[in-house]
């Protein structure tokens, strides 16, 4: 197994999920993992009134979206997420990046790229 590959999951809100899910198909990317998740970063969730009484809500909805890189390069995908998910504003979300030592395809016992 020669060929590099990488796993990026990002993780965003999921009004943005459908302008990302175009422009990842964009730049080729052909699979991907979406996985709608719970989480707060920093801003610890935000306060919101109900029946006129202040609630914390810490945990905010957003979408994961996981993939595994080998033929696109790592930064035109982090270069692209970034261009469509960046407003600016706390809660735009994370890139996480990993090396992937193997993948095995179930069905056909393939390994490597070719089980990409």
């Amino acid at each position: 197994m020669a060929d590099k590959m990488t796993k990026i999951d990002i993780i965003t809100r999921p009004s943005k999920f459908e302008d990302l899910k175009e422009a990842l198909n964009d730049i080729g990317i052909t699979g991907m993992t979406v996985t709608q998740v719970l989480g707060c970063g920093m801003q610890k969730g935000v306060t919101e009134m109900y029946r006129g009484v202040p609630v914390a809500i810490n945990l905010l909805p957003k979408v994961k979206v996981e993939m595994v890189v080998c033929e696109v390069p790592v930064q035109t995908v982090v270069d692209t997420a970034t261009a469509v998910l960046k407003t600016g504003e706390i809660g735009d979300g994370k890139i996480f990046i990993y090396p992937v030592e193997n993948v095995i395809k179930i069905r056909t016992g393939e390994e490597g790229v070719r089980a990409l």
